[in-house]
């Protein structure tokens, strides 16, 4: 990767400046970061196994022949989609090297490219040609009815029985921060003030829902809580990360552009394994 330019107002930025500004920023932002798999690459696509179909195993005497059996195979072919993002600072900024300025730098980048692959992740790519397809746009998925309105947990249990049929695991639930807090204020009956989310003693600031790590994100749509089995959800990213600054584009007004950009796609080779909660209008 080319990450310096013979052009003096212009200027790359070493590889680790980038994974410390922002490429370890935007996973440690992103939910969907945080619970799906992610696969860092530096090839342009990436072929996810897709398995259709597990081998037989059988029963057989000591001795005996084992008779030979297939997996059927397919594979996902993920190409990263390219997200940019662009800050405008003074070049009294730019100039400071303190950690502190590097990290406003930094900062405002990581957390917008952390939004939109949320965006992307939990929506749907619309009638865009270059966004990755998201959740929203996955057919297949295991639909569980919430009821009309979030009353208890049982969705959630049956959410994570659906998934073990499959002989996996819920690894997280999340939701909407409106759909969170009602789920956050439900308690144990009428006449108990005690909540039927317990809280993570690992992580005090984390809740369980069934047992399970529930995240955050606005990104979710209102009256979707998503199960989410790790192993099931993939976010593939290119490791040619880039962040560069240039000075010329703003000279007039004495200011300086950084520019970040960070390629990223998602898979979803198990539609089936993916728990979709939704509230019934």
């Amino acid at each position: 990767m080319t990450l310096f330019t013979t052009t003096d107002d212009v200027k790359g930025i070493s590889p680790d400046a980038i994974s410390t500004l922002i490429t370890l920023p935007v996973e440690r932002q992103s939910v969907a970061a945080q619970v799906a798999t992610v696969i860092p690459t530096n090839a342009t696509r990436t072929h996810i196994p897709l398995v259709t179909a597990d081998p037989s195993a059988a029963w057989v005497a000591e001795g005996a022949e084992i008779t030979a059996s297939d997996p059927t195979l397919d594979d996902v072919i993920v190409t990263p989609a390219k997200i940019a993002g662009l800050s405008i600072i003074t070049n009294e900024l730019a100039a400071d090297t303190s950690p502190a300025a590097a990290g406003i730098v930094g900062d405002g980048l990581s957390r917008d490219i952390a939004r939109k692959i949320d965006a992307a992740f939990f929506g749907s790519k619309g009638a865009s040609t270059v966004q990755p397809a998201g959740l929203e746009d996955l057919v297949g998925f295991s639909a569980v009815d919430g009821g009309t309105a979030w009353a208890n947990l049982d969705p959630f249990a049956e959410a994570l029985s659906n998934a073990e049929g499959l002989g996996l695991g819920v690894d997280s639930f999340v939701a909407n921060p409106a759909d969170a807090l009602i789920l956050a204020t439900l308690k144990e009956s009428s006449t108990s003030q005690r909540p039927l989310l317990t809280p993570d003693p690992t992580q005090p600031a984390k809740r369980l829902l069934q047992g399970v790590p529930l995240f955050v994100s606005s990104a979710v749509t209102e009256g979707t809580v998503w199960g989410i089995p790790k192993v099931r959800a993939i976010l593939v990213r290119r490791n040619d990360v880039d962040l560069a600054v240039d000075r010329s584009a703003y000279f007039t007004s004495d200011r300086t552009a950084i520019r970040a950009t960070m390629r990223v796609s998602f898979a979803f080779p198990h539609a089936a394994a993916i728990q979709k909660i939704s509230l019934t209008a």
